[in-house]
């Protein structure tokens, strides 16, 4: 559970990542109709939901308006299992466990647990035989992500991935201060800004973490391939254009980002509880409580939403160049729980959250006029007098996950013109020398555990200032010793580098 929040302020990439941008994608969906004899079958599709987890009779409405498109097209029906990002994982895994049905789901940075307990069916005959459209639409490049051992085990959600930290502000304070956003390039411009935030709104938290121990500061360390894992995972990681795996926690790179943190800390600009805490970011900044916060992000204009989101007028300003590595691509992948029993209608219904503009955004945004009003063709808005909050259903916040970002309407007043800066940074953007590599775990399941225990002991306080990286950060590289990094970083520059010779890079 723990591990599943402080996900959050890393997939603010994904789940935030301008989705709502996508108004004019193309709907490449099936349109032959199958026909065929006796009752549909009837598939569970689970995912995360940033927004209100909704009621079942608010779900069956949905459902009935999916099922009216499905079952003429591929005689499939579907049960929807939207959870709390603060479980998700973790019920995803006590479904597969307990054998409680469950047949189509999307991983959150664990691809690769998932693959090492061999709880995802691998795809490459389904892919072939009922999931053409979405192969042609992801792409072979982008597939290869979520390969091991020879065989494709998920398929990443389709949406702008290369991603660049951001500085998310209120922008009627940046105003008030007389702060040009533009004059920020780094996260070496932020001392100054904060300071002045202090003086003025001493009320005020400057910055906030995203989620529970992640304040931001790491995420602008982008040249970092997590080779599989994730930052809150044991991190053997590439840093910058080479393919010596290196432990992440002992590099220069980390220990100056973390003595950035543990300065804002003792400044006042973050606070006290930023290690601990579970109010988000855009929580306090609804209430009046905090300026800003750093998260990264596909394109440049997701400020909107997240305007929508807090009820302030928000801005984002890049703070590093947007960087292309396999984690990026395959943190949120779809695939079929290997306890499935319905996998070719498993299949049929993912396809189709590629390929049809009509599914998407009724898995993303309800039903029109209950949940959202069209203004016109591309673009929504809520009812009159509606939110997110009070719509019966919305998945607005995961509209980074579910299927083809490229098929998902824009929120009113969102330009569509980053699409194509998404489309070119996803082509043109710096990438890891180990793109495409899936890091294969089980050799060293006892070690990522007891890895995993120090790192949630000590990460948060360091990322968020509360320790002391002078004397705590030994302690802490110390212990990962002890609990078997060095093995890890072994086992994946060994699995490295026989990918590296393979594949002649």
């Amino acid at each position: 559970m723990k591990r599943s929040k402080k996900l959050l302020g890393i997939l603010l990439a994904t789940v935030l990542s301008t989705s709502m941008l996508a108004g004019c994608g193309s709907n490449s969906s099936q349109n032959s109709t199958e026909s065929k004899k006796g009752n549909p079958d009837e598939i569970v599709y689970a995912y995360v939901t940033f927004n209100k987890v909704p009621d079942d009779s608010q779900l069956k409405t949905v459902e009935s308006a999916i099922d009216k498109i499905t079952v003429p097209k591929i005689n499939v029906k579907v049960k929807l299992k939207p959870l709390s990002v603060s479980n998700y994982s973790q019920q995803i895994s006590l479904s597969i466990q307990s054998g409680e049905q469950l047949d189509v789901f999307h991983t959150l940075g664990d691809l690769n647990q998932y693959i090492s307990k061999n709880e995802l069916l691998p795809l490459d005959d389904l892919l072939n035989k009922y999931g053409k459209e979405t192969k042609e639409i992801v792409g072979n490049t982008f597939l290869k992500t979520t390969e091991a051992n020879g065989k494709t085990y998920a398929v990443p959600s389709y949406k702008g991935v290369a991603i660049a930290p951001n500085l998310v502000y209120r922008t009627d304070i940046m105003k008030d201060l007389g702060v040009d956003p533009n004059s920020i390039k780094s996260i070496d411009d932020l001392n100054a800004l904060f300071a002045k935030v202090k003086e003025k709104y001493p009320s005020m938290i400057p910055i906030a973490p995203t989620n529970q121990g992640y304040s931001g500061v790491l995420a602008t360390l982008t040249d970092v391939d997590y080779l599989t894992d994730d930052l809150f995972k044991p991190t053997a990681v590439l840093m910058g254009n080479n393919t010596k795996v290196q432990d992440y926690y002992e590099t220069d790179a980390f220990k100056q980002k973390i003595k950035i943190a543990r300065d804002w800390y003792n400044k006042g600009y973050l606070s006290k509880d930023a290690a601990t805490t579970t109010t988000l970011a855009t929580e306090l900044i609804s209430a009046d409580k905090c300026f800003s916060y750093v998260a990264s992000y596909a394109g440049k204009e997701s400020a909107a939403q997240i305007s929508a989101l807090t009820g302030k007028k928000m801005g984002m300003v890049r703070l590093a160049e947007p960087y292309l590595s396999t984690t990026s691509v395959n943190a949120v992948s779809w695939g079929i729980a290997s306890t499935s029993k319905k996998q070719e209608a498993a299949m049929k219904f993912l396809n189709l959250t590629y390929s049809n503009k009509d599914i998407v955004n009724l898995l993303v945004y309800g039903i029109e006029g209950q949940d959202y009003v069209k203004t016109d063709k591309d673009h929504l808005k809520y009812p009159n007098g509606k939110d997110s909050n009070s719509v019966p259903y919305t998945a607005a916040l995961s509209c980074g996950i579910i299927g083809n970002q490229f098929n998902q309407y824009s929120l009113e007043g969102q330009s569509t013109d980053d699409l194509k800066l998404m489309e070119k940074e996803n082509k043109n953007s710096a990438m890891s020398k180990a793109f495409g590599f899936t890091f294969d775990s089980s050799n060293v399941k006892t070690e990522y555990s007891a890895v995993m225990n120090v790192i949630n002991q000590y990460l948060p306080g360091l990322n968020c200032g509360s320790l002391d990286p002078d004397t705590e950060l030994p302690n802490f590289i110390k212990k990962l010793k002890e609990a078997g990094m060095d093995t890890i970083v072994k086992e994946k520059q060994k699995q490295l580098d026989q990918w590296l010779s393979k594949n002649k890079k």
